[in-house]
């Protein structure tokens, strides 16, 4: 499989090479792109040391599949590129995901969207992902209908200059401001930019990707996304209002049942999700569950995950996965 990586020296694009070995996908060539200053360094691979080539120069070489995690206007210029040339484009930019041609896909929901015609597939948002991962099995159940989210979003999710402004705080250092406000000790209710409608570009993906994925236009939700000082994970409040009854018991054994979720949902013991337990683990853990007592089918929980793993590289590289097992590429 010849597998171009194009941001391979970026957050996620450095943790994509991370998944494609773990999960020890048949690589015989990597083709990292990166920035045109980065262009002839080497990246570290299956035991190799390979070149990194500019964006021209990878669609000429024509992979199998690319990786893309290097911003929505290089995804829009180049996607179409490279799917000319025989490629196909997963894509972790917001550049794709409402286009009506392109599908959303978050394998463990919707793998069998994909199709032989399909060049361009768009990863959805990290805080999507996770809440999607979650909701869906037990919207199958019973039919979500209105859906709150309040996010409280790593700075990884940033990049890595919004981790050096973290860092740089906590050692007293004045460093580059990537936020509007000092991000140590402080929670920032502003994830990407404000909108006609006052919510943030962030909390209305949640909203539209949700319904998308899901496939289901009858799912209201709003979202409020808060920017907190953590490295490791995003975490999301979720109050879940549905159709039908539930018990905490028939929620507890959906979960428990659900590939790519881990619950932990013991609070006798102290026991419930964190990003602190999350970094570095693919899985959806979800936890606090209990029924919400001011309406009559509300439910409560809480949920987290690594979003430069699940949320970013590990959802792109199962995407990659599903296409080799479609017989889509290789």
């Amino acid at each position: 499989m010849r597998v171009s990586v194009v941001g391979a020296t970026g957050m996620v694009g450095q943790i994509i090479l991370k998944v494609l070995a773990e999960r020890s996908f048949p690589v015989t060539e990597l083709i990292p792109v990166a920035s045109e200053r980065s262009v002839g360094k080497k990246v570290a691979f299956g035991g190799q040391n390979w070149t990194v080539v500019s964006l021209a120069d990878a669609v000429a070489a024509a992979p199998d599949v690319a990786l893309f995690s290097a911003g929505g206007a290089a995804s829009l210029e180049w996607a179409p590129k490279f799917a000319a040339a025989g490629t196909r484009v997963v894509d972790n930019s917001s550049a794709w995901r409402m286009d009506s041609d392109k599908k959303l896909v978050v394998p463990e929901i919707n793998a069998d969207v994909l199709e032989e015609g399909d060049m361009i597939i768009a990863n959805p948002n990290c805080s999507t992902i996770q809440l999607v991962v979650a909701l869906n099995p037990l919207h199958e159940a019973f039919g979500a209908k209105r859906v709150i989210v309040s996010t409280y979003q790593s700075v990884t999710g940033t990049g890595k200059a919004a981790v050096d402004q973290l860092e740089g705080e906590r050692k007293g250092e004045d460093p580059q401001m990537v936020y509007p406000y000092k991000i140590d000790g402080n929670c920032i209710p502003h994830c990407d930019v404000f909108l006609d409608n006052d919510y943030t570009k962030e909390e209305m993906k949640m909203t539209h990707e949700t319904v998308k994925i899901i496939d289901d236009e009858g799912i209201k939700l709003a979202a409020t996304a808060v920017r907190v000082p953590v490295q490791g994970g995003h975490s999301e409040s979720v109050n879940v209002e549905f159709e039908r009854d539930f018990t905490l018991e028939e929620v507890r054994k959906i979960l428990s049942e659900t590939p790519g979720v881990t619950l932990q949902d013991r609070p006798e013991f102290n026991t419930y999700p964190m990003p602190l337990m999350a970094e570095g683990k693919d899985d959806v853990f979800v936890g606090r569950l209990r029924r919400d007592f001011t309406t009559e089918r509300g439910l409560n929980m809480w949920v987290v995950s690594d979003n430069l793993r699940k949320g970013a590289a590990t959802n792109t590289v199962q995407i990659a996965e599903v296409l080799m097992a479609k017989g889509f590429i290789g």
